[in-house]
């Protein structure tokens, strides 16, 4: 028999990290899997005598403050690429996975039970897509099958789940019993799963073959479903666990495969440059105390043997003796308290990690082809041309960019506004506090486009007095209120809808990114935004109206600069001009450009669709929402475009 390398499949890392990260369920061609949490990643490290980490101080510092001053690093997944197709130098890494969930369906007779009374099979180290469960007796659904043929088994799709993020098996046993036992076979009743339909939901039905009891899962749908459900017990399968003091939540069913069954808590960056001589020093800190660990305090008051010992390690060579006693006295100074952090991580807002790329945008760049060598962030000057619609008032070419993410915990049922509103929805990637948390590098190339700010405020002051806007915050706050999660209890709805000049540049970027694709090489899915836009708050960081369109890829070195080549002045205007004039109409109008919330309906968007503006998942930064075609131009019979008439241009 060949060597079982237990390889059941393989995904990117983009996947793992926005759609199968750890606590999720991946399917498989046979079956499903659960990528287990980082305790269990730390045993795959061990295999190599060094671990890579990923070197982005600013968005550490913020990991930090969300899970706690002892993550001292981010780390890449666990993966190593193979010379050849048949080499097998990284088989010995990759992400740790329990199969998720263990009660199985025969598809020859109809038999349910765990993976122990069926065999598993997984011989071929070069195709791990062959793995496979059977039930190796089954003599067929009228049991005339005498030679008991092998018949392959399927994941049974029912789960139980609550609102703090808890996921088990569904109790099939108890179901079908009513609460109880069976009365033939109390230990070892044989089940069944007659799931033929071709109906929708829930609409298996769990026999006993022992009492000949049965009962359907259709039962166990909706609200009053619930209370027919047992209570939620608190499990963690991620980490082979339950919550401490177990769980008073209400569990509801919930189908494997279903999209609100996982949503990751990303943090994200661009890495770029910091000016702040205390970030600077603050950085330098991190790098020293993490190459040295202990040894630092030993050997503080030596700046001579210091820099043997970081020779190689970290680069302090361009700075004096003083200059590094601070940076050590950083190092060793002790950490806030978590009491300090609990209060700065409760007036933390997403855009405190843009307000510093924004600061660094403004600037003009040095030169054609700027490249700041720690970051690897290049960026190229571009003019205006004179045909760009009125109100775009500065371009950059981003020739290359890093962007980093890391996902720190998730959440099931409803995702989070931000990771601060209900900090126990949050299910933690650990059973302990974590020593490290998990990210990835994209590398990529954009489009930086910035709208003059007086026009935006102007225009801002006027839509905020509109009887549209005023429609957009009342469904908004319907929304809020409506949302399954306990969000809406603790949170202002206001500080949560995003002001219209966010409405007005995600929806620009939204139709350069259907335009752009035509024009770039790359596919629509593979452009994504990231907005700059909040006005002036009067708290220090100055107003921002601008975007970002990129494309990265997470498995290579960069991209082909096919998008890059749209910043060139004439090219860039017909792209501009072009993708207004095609967001002026719809093959939906008039019923698109008219679409308002009106009470009852709480939808976020207005005169927006997947005919004009809306756009895949892997682009958008808000599922589609604040968007409104009558923001960017006079449709509809709205007179509140930012540019004015389509046919001007």
């Amino acid at each position: 028999m060949k060597k079982n390398y237990a390889k059941v499949g393989g995904a990117r890392p983009s996947s793992l990290l926005y759609t199968y990260g750890p606590g999720a369920i991946m399917d498989l061609p046979h079956f499903t899997v659960m990528p287990l949490g980082l305790d269990s990643w730390d045993p795959i490290w061990r295999r190599r005598d060094g671990i890579p980490t990923i070197n982005a101080p600013r968005l550490l510092e913020v990991v930090r403050m969300m899970l706690g001053h002892q993550v001292a690093e981010l780390r890449p997944f666990p993966h190593q690429p193979n010379l050849t197709s048949f080499s097998r130098e990284g088989s010995d890494l990759g992400v740790p996975a329990r199969v998720f969930p263990q009660w199985m369906r025969c598809t020859g007779c109809d038999r349910l039970g765990p993976i122990s009374i069926f065999s598993y099979h997984n011989t071929n180290p070069y195709r791990p897509d062959e793995a496979q469960f059977f039930h190796q007796d089954c003599r067929g659904r009228r049991g005339r099958n005498k030679g008991k043929r092998k018949q392959p088994v399927v994941t049974a799709r029912y789960l139980l789940a609550c609102a703090d993020g808890h996921l088990d098996e569904f109790p099939y046993d108890w179901w079908v019993h009513g609460g109880g036992s069976c009365s033939a076979a109390p230990d070892a009743p044989v089940l069944t799963m007659d799931d033929r339909t071709s109906g929708r939901g829930a609409s298996a039905i769990i026999g006993c073959s022992s009492c000949d009891a049965r009962r359907p899962m259709n039962e166990a749908q909706g609200q009053a479903g619930r209370a027919k459900l047992p209570r939620c017990r608190g499990r963690l399968p991620h980490l082979d666990g339950f919550a401490n003091g177990g769980c008073v939540r209400e569990a509801r069913l919930m189908l494997v495969g279903a999209s609100n069954l996982w949503f990751p808590a990303l943090q994200s960056i661009i890495d770029m440059p910091r000016f702040d001589p205390a970030e600077q020093v603050r950085d330098r800190a991190d790098l020293i105390k993490a190459a040295l660990g202990d040894d630092l305090s030993e050997f503080a008051d030596q700046p001579k043997f210091l820099r043997a010992l970081l020779r190689g390690k970290v680069d302090v060579t361009e700075i004096d003796d003083d200059d590094l006693a601070r940076t050590v006295a950083v190092a060793l100074a002790p950490e806030e308290s978590d009491e300090d952090r609990e209060q700065r991580r409760a007036d933390w807002e997403p855009i405190d990690l843009l307000v510093p790329e924004w600061r660094y945008l403004l600037r003009d760049p040095a030169r054609e082809r700027h490249q700041d060598l720690r970051s690897g962030l290049t960026l190229s000057p571009r003019a205006v041309d004179e045909s760009m619609p009125d109100g775009v008032s500065r371009v950059l070419a981003v020739d290359r960019l890093r962007k980093v993410n890391s996902i720190i915990g998730f959440t099931r049922i409803d995702e989070l506004d931000r990771i601060n509103d209900v900090s126990s929805r949050l299910v933690p990637l650990t059973s302990v506090r974590p020593a490290w948390a998990l990210a990835t590098e994209d590398r990529g190339e954009g489009i930086f486009l910035q709208l003059d700010e007086i026009a935006v405020a102007a225009w801002e002051d006027r839509v905020s007095h509109s009887a549209l806007w005023e429609a957009h915050r009342t469904s908004h706050l319907r929304n809020f209120e409506r949302r399954f999660s306990e969000t809406a209890e603790v949170a202002d709805p206001e500080s949560r809808l995003k002001p219209p000049r966010y409405w007005l540049l995600h929806t620009l970027a939204h139709i350069l990114i259907r335009q752009m694709a035509m024009h770039s090489g790359y596919g629509a899915a593979s452009l994504s935004e990231r907005i700059y836009a909040w006005p002036d708050g009067g708290d220090g960081r100055p107003p921002a109206a601008g975007l970002l369109i990129c494309t990265t890829a997470s498995d290579s070195d960069g991209t082909l600069g096919g998008l890059v080549r749209l910043s060139k002045p004439e090219l860039l205007a017909g792209i501009v001009r072009d993708a207004l004039h095609q967001a002026s109409r719809c093959s939906s109008d008039p019923v698109c450009a008219r679409r308002t919330p009106v009470d009852p309906e709480d939808f976020l968007h207005g005169a927006a669709c997947h005919c004009c503006v809306m756009a895949s998942e892997t682009s958008c930064e808000r599922a589609n929402r604040f968007l409104d075609r009558r923001f960017l131009l006079n449709v509809g019979g709205e007179s509140l475009g930012f540019f004015g008439e389509a046919h001007v241009w």
